[in-house]
């Protein structure tokens, strides 16, 4: 009997797999923090026998190469992928013994699409498939996106995607468990889609990469294309190179006088309580990032990559949680942490400072009113879905450098749901703007009156 554990990576979108038998395992795409991955075969009693990998991930930094060094585990990595380490080239059609006693085995799949060298792997029990670990490649309902490459190779890449999930969808039974690495929202999934299981039954009916044509499928899955986030610039050199092991060890504590210096050495001091503490009151100059959510997409998106960042944190677990969270995009050592609240954090004689919150229906009473700037830090393909009339575009993302565009006047910042709008409206308080966070739903725009139109 054959056993498939899924450990989430929910801040970044993603699945990392443990599958195995009675003795033995497989770990698939691991994530760096690879102790949770020994956790999980040690509540199940097996030895890690093997770690593979889809492909050189573009999102994270994986744990590997550390996993299969510390379990002295076979590392499995497609052949075509260019690394500087020691591992297994995987060819197509290789076949990998997981466990001898529940005669399980992985069968490697080529699968190029979202990577040249992207490889699926089969899990086969007794020779029958019954489930396939697919990466980047078929995901539930939609596809990985193929434009982390090379741009040249765009439309090359989508057109094998297509190709791909036909084999997949060819080769294997329709009740075959499909297993993504991506896809839970995760910037490498080229269109989110709904669900959290699926079977390759279930995608030929539905997935569009297994129900359209080739050329009117790429055409849509090109024209979908959302931004790229910056730090994954960093991520697939890292995995090539080999990541180093990580180290959670405490960072040191910094005391409000710390606070300050680093703050006016130029350093980012990320503020990781709810946005209605933040809000409320905080350390002027520091960021808010909530560790609840994308915490490290966002903060590795928007940082200057290799900027020392200072983390505060309302309990020693949040600063745990997050210091785990940030590894997994390569932001290794916070140069320092502090605990508490903004009374700990700030010098004496200092106050925290504060803006205030508001909805839909807040905004909505404000306008038309002079000195009111709207600012919509969407990305662009959710704001072509609507916007409020005569607002401004900057995307979140590009706001740290763009900040001379936004007019001056009391800005009133909103995104879809108020995540991204409180990070938005902490860089320009921090940039000394008067500024309104609009903590809503976009959904209840139109309903507080406000005119939306498609730009």
């Amino acid at each position: 009997m054959f056993f498939v554990d899924t450990i989430e990576m929910p801040g970044l979108g993603n699945r990392s797999y443990l599958a195995g038998g009675e003795r033995t395992a497989v770990a698939v795409d691991p994530p760096r923090d690879i102790d949770q991955v020994i956790a999980v075969a040690a509540r199940r009693g097996v030895r890690i026998s093997h770690v593979v990998e889809t492909h050189l991930h573009n999102d994270y930094v994986t744990g590997g190469l550390e996993l299969a060094r510390v379990t002295g585990a076979a590392y499995l990595v497609p052949a075509s992928a260019r690394v500087s380490f020691e591992h297994v080239p995987v060819h197509d059609g290789d076949r990998t013994e997981v466990d001898s006693g529940a005669v399980l085995t992985l069968r490697a799949l080529a699968t190029p699409g979202h990577t040249p060298h992207h490889t699926s792997y089969v899990l086969e029990e007794d020779g029958t498939a019954v489930a396939v670990f697919t990466g980047g490649s078929l995901l539930i309902g939609t596809v990985g996106r193929p434009d982390l490459v090379e741009p040249r190779l765009t439309e090359h890449l989508a057109r094998a995607q297509h190709t791909s999930a036909h084999r997949l969808a060819a080769e294997l039974p329709d009740g075959t468990a499909v297993l993504p690495t991506h896809g839970f929202g995760s910037f490498c999934s080229s269109s989110q889609a709904e669900g959290t299981a699926t079977t390759i039954g279930k995608e030929k009916a539905s997935n569009e990469a297994l129900t359209r044509d080739v050329d009117t499928f790429v055409a849509d899955l090109l024209a979908g294309l959302d931004d790229i986030p910056a730090y994954y610039a960093h991520m697939g050199p890292a995995n090539a190179a080999g990541p180093d092991p990580v180290d959670l060890t405490a960072p040191a504590v910094a005391d409000a006088e710390e606070i300050a210096a680093r703050l006016a050495e130029g350093e980012w001091v990320v503020d990781l309580r709810n946005r209605v503490a933040f809000a409320s009151g905080h350390v002027a100059g520091s960021f808010n990032f909530e560790a609840e959510g994308q915490l490290a997409t966002y903060l590795a998106w928007l940082i200057p990559w290799g900027k020392p960042v200072t983390l505060l944190a309302e309990s020693p677990e949040q600063l745990a949680d997050a210091q785990r969270e940030l590894v997994r995009v390569g932001i290794d050592r916070p140069a320092a942490v502090a605990t508490g609240g903004p009374a700990d954090w700030v010098r004496d004689g200092d106050e925290p400072v504060s803006f205030p919150r508001a909805t839909f229906a807040d905004l909505a009473g404000r306008q038309p009113a002079a000195g009111v700037v709207v600012l919509d830090v969407r990305r662009a393909s959710e704001r072509g879905g609507g916007c409020i009339e005569g607002s401004v575009h900057i995307p979140v993302h590009t706001l740290r450098r763009r900040l001379g565009e936004v007019p001056e006047g009391e800005v009133w910042v909103h995104c879809a749901g108020g995540t991204r709008a409180a990070i938005a409206a902490s860089l320009l308080d921090a940039a000394g703007r008067d500024v309104v966070a609009v903590d809503d739903s976009f959904d209840a725009a139109e309903k507080a009156g406000l005119t939306i139109r498609t730009p």
